[in-house]
């Protein structure tokens, strides 16, 4: 008897819940004028349960047979095979540290929530805050080249500019001017902790889930080693002509403290969505404070950072809350801005 009663207790709670819902969903302004037509109640409750629809990438086999086609695809092998035309002993120049696109812009940034690049196109130009001026597509992609891969800008009038931004539009062919599909647009970052991030933990979480591709060292593993030995192998499309297999995360061969992986909740989110290898964002397996941490070990070892002064330099209220360098428009230290804690800074409640 008692069992019964506790499970028609629990039947009796669950119905009020949906009650509840379709009321609240039912009253809202925009529902009530639709109930003029029909009653969506019902499918607006089970639309809370219904999974995300993100952004997917056009089919490869969609690229055109024609000069434009062949332009895009060269464009997607530069995204893909970055450090092999510019890299250390690249074919074209060697300008870049030897990491490719795509280590930080996952499967030719394809990825939904991995950094992927579907509404670059729909988006830019468009004015920088940072940069204080437009940036244009080709303008955005060599922010990538000195800034994430540390090397030079290319030459805007060059054909491997023309066929990376050919391959970033022909991403964005069926995103709409201005919109930002879910799973696309940057970095979903983890909800904030409520204690700064610490580097300490997240050298634990770095040995237990990262250390195995990128080494004890953060150092990351020639393309050339992991080749020959397939049980170190994850995946992925590194050919012997690609300098790493699994890029460095620290030191003068990886990101730059000015890249926008070096803002924690970047990083974080990043990690989080992606990693370890194969994991998704619909697989995740760091918690929130794995993530923050994780991210502050690595963003707390050194690596190279360019001159930043004339980053927001006309406008430092627009900087992000985890923007790592000052001056700040607030009185919030450097560090708290580097590793939080970030639930009671201001502009940590504006999309940055």
């Amino acid at each position: 008897m008692p069992r019964r009663v506790s499970v028609n207790l629990t039947l009796a709670i669950i119905a009020v819940v949906v009650f509840l819902l379709q009321a609240v969903i039912s009253c809202s302004p925009e529902n009530q004028s639709a109930q003029n037509n029909s009653d969506t109640s019902a499918t607006s409750v089970s639309d809370l349960f219904t999974e995300e629809h993100v952004w997917t990438a056009p089919d490869t086999n969609s690229i055109p047979n024609d000069d434009e086609g062949k332009l895009i695809s060269y464009g997607r092998t530069l995204v893909i095979h970055t450090s092999k035309y510019f890299g250390p002993t690249g074919y074209l120049l060697n300008t870049i540290n030897g990491m490719n696109c795509q280590n930080c812009h996952l499967e030719a940034g394809t990825r939904p929530y991995g950094n992927n690049l579907g509404a670059v196109s729909t988006t830019y130009p468009r004015f920088s805050p940072r940069a204080g001026a437009l940036v244009t597509i080709a303008g955005k992609v060599n922010e990538c080249f000195t800034r994430s891969m540390n090397g030079a800008p290319i030459d805007t009038n060059s054909k491997e500019m023309h066929a990376i931004v050919a391959y970033l539009k022909w991403l964005g062919k069926d995103v709409k001017k201005g919109e930002v599909p879910a799973g696309s647009g940057g970095i979903k970052a983890p909800p904030f902790i409520y204690r700064a991030a610490d580097p300490e933990k997240g050298k634990l979480v770095f040995d237990q889930f990262c250390s195995r591709c990128h080494g004890a060292d953060g150092q990351g593993q020639f393309a050339k080693d992991v080749l020959k030995d397939p049980t170190k192998q994850q995946g992925g499309t590194a050919t012997t002509d690609d300098h790493y297999y699994y890029p460095p995360l620290w030191g003068s061969h990886s990101f730059n403290g000015v890249a926008t992986l070096y803002r924690l909740s970047k990083f974080a989110g990043f990690v989080q969505n992606n990693m370890p290898y194969p994991m998704t964002y619909k697989t995740a397996i760091l918690s929130d404070e794995q993530a923050w941490d994780v991210a502050a070990y690595v963003n707390s070892r050194e690596r190279l950072i360019l001159d930043h002064s004339k980053d927001y330099a006309a406008a430092i209220s627009k900087k992000p809350f985890d923007f790592p360098f000052g001056p700040y428009a607030d009185n919030f230290s450097e560090a708290q801005h580097k590793f939080g804690p970030y639930t009671e800074m201001p502009s940590a409640k504006t999309k940055h």
